[in-house]
This record gives C-alpha cells, sequence and structure tokens, in this order.
C-alpha cells in the first residue's frame, strides 16, 4: 500500500528528529528527505511544532504496542515473564543503531514549555507509561500500586538514558534485576 503524502513527512521528520534533534531539524530538510514540496508540507502541518506532534503521537504508538504486549504476557505467564519481555523491548531499543535514548525525554528536554504541543505529548506519554505499569502491578496486591508504577517508570527512564550513555548491552539485564527486585520488594510488603 502506497504512503500518503503526510506520513511520508511524518517518516521523514522521525527519522531527522530522532537522529539529530528537534531544534535542529529544520522543515526544508524534512520537505527534501519526503521528497515533496512546501505546499504539500503545509497542507498537512501548520507548522514544524504540528509536525513534531505529530512524530511524538506516532512514536509513542508504536511504543504503547509493543510495552502493551510485553506486559500482557503477565496474567499467562507470570509477571517475571512479562518483566523479561520488557527488559528485552528496552535492551533492544538501546542496543540498535543510532540510539540515542528515549525520544520522548529528548523532547522534553527541548521542549521544555508544559503547554507546548510536544511537551504535551510527552506529558500523555508518559502518563500511559504510569497507568500502564499500574495496571500490571495493581494485581500483585502492592500496597501502593500508583507508587510502584512511578518506581518502574524510573527505572526504564534510567534504563533508556543508561543505554545511551553507557554500555546498551548491559540495559536489558540491568533493568530486568531492578525491576524483577521492585515487584519482589513491594509484593513481599504486601504479605
Amino acid at each position: 500500500m502506497k504512503e500518503s503524502l503526510r506520513d511520508r513527512l511524518v517518516t521523514a521528520a522521525s527519522e531527522l528528529f530522532y537522529a539529530a534533534g528537534l531544534r535542529a531539524v529544520s522543515v526544508d530538510k524534512v520537505i527534501e528527505r519526503a521528497e515533496t514540496t512546501k505546499v504539500t508540507f503545509y497542507r498537512h502541518f501548520k507548522s514544524k511544532d504540528d509536525l513534531v506532534v505529530a512524530y511524538l503521537q506516532a512514536s509513542s504508538e508504536q511504543e504503547r504496542r509493543a510495552v502493551a504486549a510485553a506486559l500482557a504476557r503477565a496474567p499467562e505467564e507470570g509477571v517475571p515473564a512479562a518483566l523479561e519481555s520488557l527488559a528485552e523491548l528496552i535492551g533492544s531499543a538501546a542496543c540498535r543503531p543510532g540510539f540515542r535514548g528515549c525520544a520522548f525525554i529528548n523532547a522534553a528536554a527541548e521542549y521544555p514549555d508544559a503547554a507546548s504541543g510536544p511537551r504535551r505529548v510527552v506529558d500523555e506519554h508518559r502518563a500511559w507509561y504510569r497507568d500502564a505499569f499500574q495496571q500490571f502491578v495493581t494485581p500483585l496486591g502492592v500496597p501502593d500500586p500508583a507508587a510502584t508504577a512511578e518506581d518502574l517508570l524510573l527505572l526504564r527512564d534510567g534504563a533508556m538514558v543508561a543505554g545511551y550513555l553507557d554500555d546498551p548491552s548491559k540495559v536489558t539485564a540491568s533493568f530486568l534485576r531492578s525491576s524483577q527486585a521492585l515487584v519482589e520488594v513491594e509484593a513481599a510488603v504486601r504479605r
């Protein structure tokens, strides 16, 4: 199926924004990469920030599907299998060529204004993570599922940063150890 012009612009922007940074990439570079025109660009996006929002939304949707699939393993295969799947997901992301850390952490650094469109998408994405983690740990009977979800998000954020700054091959094992320890401690508190 042929990709729409809008999708082509978002795909081009995604490649460029992630590799070079949101502010560093001009609309002209995106137009050139998408092999289209300014008229086409402005037909689909009122501004560069609107394109940044579309890029972040597409990235969020992709990440949500992958994380949801990893966490969905818990009811059938158990919490350890779900955490292992999540750790593998994070580790494989950190080991892919050109990895520059979390697209959402990077975007938040470039868009500190909480009222901006890109920052709202970042905040929505992080809220989704909190909710997904809370739903994951609630059946375990942990004393404070919301706090445990916050802790898991902190571990995930740390793994993404470590995957960029340190040896990415260590991320999977480190995240798995940390997340398993957290869940085990929280579950033990309940007993």
